[in-house]
């Protein structure tokens, strides 16, 4: 099981302290030990928030130095631990809670239909609200994806009321969460942000560093593609991420209730752009791809995870989303949040394959491969 939790624009905390003796305004992050959320909780410190990190006991811990960070103990399969959770606030904060960006979710990469999706996704999130119906909450901040929409022809751009269609179930159960809120907590100021893939100067989104590793390694499958290799999907560099959720959060008192925001950078390289960037920047060749059958594509897949007892990284399921293009439309967030991405995939490439062809080492375990 894995859970998804999932600097310096100088914006003021909000309007309500107007004073050095006043508190400051308090901030719920759940999944705060994660890749997005660690960064967050110390950008939102740094900026005059008081901030509550909630995790489970046992992941990874943020160093104790972070100052205006309280770590508390939070799993939200858990009603009592969620109360508990929510009553440490009230005794450290009082009732009022400024935001809550709320991460905690399931995750699992092998597209398998779990029943954690409902009960920690879902239901986690109905937990959550549940418990602050005794607040008074400014806003509450659901980290999405844009995986909840069907995907676009090359040559066009997803936008925020486009059809929703789920390929699997992660993006379906984000669905079936932003329909809770909206539909079980409408007196909540609710924003849901759909974000593309999250990297970094390390690589972390998943797709992205396998076909890198692939690459690197010589790998002869990493030739063949299944798919559209015109396709692309929308990535967003971690600190662009944190940046669109911290402005999320400093305009609160103007973002209307159940409003999706998508996020990402919204052109990305295709796929056959991407190979033949890894391939020129680790070998300084072109990297030839070819297309091959869907159908001769899952056969393969299923007979190298059969091989490896299951821990293939291709799925056959993934076979079929091959052709799938998100392009985003970012008006709203740069029309809403004033948010534009800094950093574009296309240039950050060359700082990943710098990485595992001086140090394989440490760009292995950063990304968790074996």
């Amino acid at each position: 099981m894995a859970a998804f939790r999932e600097r310096n624009h100088q914006l003021h905390p909000s309007s309500h302290q107007s004073g050095m003796s006043e508190r400051r305004p308090a901030v719920i992050v759940t999944g705060s030990s994660g890749l997005l959320g660690h960064p967050l909780c110390q950008r939102l410190a740094n900026l005059g928030y008081e901030v509550y990190g909630f995790d489970r006991v046992g992941l990874p811990e943020p160093p104790k130095v972070m100052e205006h960070v309280r770590d508390i103990e939070c799993d939200v399969s858990n009603s009592a631990s969620v109360r508990s959770a929510m009553q440490k606030v009230r005794q450290l904060s009082g009732d009022k809670i400024a935001s809550v960006v709320h991460m905690a979710a399931y995750y699992d990469f092998s597209g398998s239909d779990s029943e954690l999706y409902d009960e920690v996704t879902v239901k986690g999130t109905d937990r959550l609200l549940n418990e602050l119906e005794d607040f008074e909450l400014e806003q509450f901040v659901f980290t999405s994806t844009m995986l909840v929409h069907a995907p676009c022809e090359v040559g066009k751009h997803i936008r925020e009321d486009d059809p929703l269609k789920a390929r699997w179930a992660y993006p379906q159960s984000k669905i079936d969460t932003e329909r809770l809120i909206r539909d079980g907590h409408p007196n909540v100021r609710s924003v849901f942000l759909r974000i593309g893939g999250v990297y970094t100067e390390f690589g972390r989104q998943p797709t992205l560093v396998q076909q890198i590793k692939r690459i690197y390694e010589k790998d002869f499958q990493g030739h063949f593609y299944p798919g559209n290799t015109e396709a692309g999907q929308s990535a967003v560099h971690l600190d662009d991420a944190v940046d669109a959720i911290v402005r999320t959060v400093q305009r609160r008192d103007r973002i209307e209730s159940c409003t999706p925001i998508l996020i990402g950078e919204p052109d990305p390289p295709s796929y056959a752009e991407l190979q033949q960037l890894i391939g020129s920047q680790i070998h300084g060749d072109a990297w030839p791809t070819i297309r091959i059958p869907k159908r001769l594509a899952k056969v393969g897949a299923a007979a190298t995870d059969m091989v490896q007892g299951g821990s293939a990284f291709i799925k056959p399921f993934m076979v079929d989303m091959a052709d799938d293009h998100y392009a985003l439309d970012i008006s709203r967030a740069q029309s809403l949040l004033e948010w534009t991405p800094r950093h574009h995939l296309a240039d950050e490439v060359a700082t990943m394959t710098g990485l595992i062809k001086s140090d394989p080492q440490t760009f292995y375990r950063k990304n968790g491969l074996g």
